[in-house]
């Protein structure tokens, strides 16, 4: 149940000064580590609200590795199944590391969604579309496992953040990925991006550089490129003064560029999160910087369960 808290209330609140220092730690620490913070902000996040089986395998790879976040309680008999949510991380393609994002299992799960995190092989032991390759059997992991889960298969939902808001757009836009392991964009009810790169070319970065073996890139390798009318609905997600991905030429772009097609489209711009602490204030700590958590939850159909 949510209550209104006013702010003589929330001053004698037990704890709420800890909170607020904890919340304006984690948020220094994103702020200058950038992505790598988000172990800081894991370890301040409750660890409640989900039950979690980390390790699956998708594929034989050490990196083709799974977490599964489920709601602390089974869905009761008559109620309809959750939504899954196949959650792929940023990094640019470099770095990253499932165990580092529990916060996002925890906000989702803990509203009731079943959450799926997975590793994939990056840059520069690999180059594109390998990626994507692994982008696509971890889907396809998560659709034949989601009835195991308690989850709705018809409710699969990809979501991601800067260069995994990349991997999502490209499985959602450009069959080719889905169709490799059985699939198709319409088996997605949705994707999910937030502070994505979705026209990038040319490459600058010297990292992104060998991720896509600049300047051998294919046009195609850009999910504008895919817009049309067969995306699912999406709903995007940025920070308005994001320093990292150019929000008018990636986000409003492919917003323009789908709505012309006919597509559902929600977005948000948030005036007071980074390229990193977009995702990050879906964690507990940060939560009061955007409602980014609540527009998720909201976009999900599971705003009413928003608790944790």
């Amino acid at each position: 149940m949510n209550r209104t808290i006013s702010p003589s209330a929330r001053s004698a609140r037990p704890g709420f000064a800890l909170l607020l220092r904890l919340g304006a730690l984690s948020l220094s620490i994103l702020t200058l580590a950038g992505c790598s913070g988000v172990q800081a902000l894991d370890a301040l996040v409750p660890d409640s609200g989900y039950r979690l089986d980390a390790g699956l395998a998708y594929g034989s790879d050490a990196r083709q590795r799974l977490d599964v976040y489920r709601p602390a309680r089974e869905t009761e008999a008559g109620v309809p199944r959750p939504p899954m949510v196949v959650f792929f991380y940023g990094g640019n393609w470099t770095t990253g590391q499932r165990e580092d994002y529990r916060f996002v299992g925890q906000a989702l799960a803990s509203a009731g969604a079943v959450v799926v995190v997975p590793d994939y092989r990056l840059s520069p032991q690999v180059r594109y579309p390998v990626f994507l390759q692994d982008s696509a059997q971890a889907m396809r992991w998560a659709r034949d496992h989601a009835e195991l889960y308690g989850a709705d298969p018809a409710r699969l939902v990809v979501m991601g953040h800067s260069a995994g808001a990349y991997n999502a757009a490209m499985l959602a836009l450009d069959a080719r990925w889905l169709g490799a392991v059985g699939m198709k964009p319409s088996d997605l009810s949705a994707w999910i991006g937030l502070a994505g790169p979705y026209d990038f070319l040319p490459i600058g970065d010297p990292a992104t550089q060998v991720a896509f073996e600049w300047p051998g890139t294919p046009a195609d390798s850009q999910p504008l490129a895919h817009a049309s009318r067969a995306s699912p609905p999406v709903l995007l997600l940025v920070a308005r003064d994001d320093k990292t991905v150019d929000p008018e030429r990636n986000t409003a772009r492919l917003a323009e560029a789908l709505r012309a097609d006919g597509v559902e489209v929600v977005s948000r711009s948030y005036p007071r999160v980074s390229h990193a602490t977009l995702v990050g204030s879906l964690g507990t700590p940060l939560r009061w910087l955007a409602p980014v958590r609540r527009d998720i939850l909201r976009f999900l159909g599971l705003e009413t369960a928003s608790g944790g």
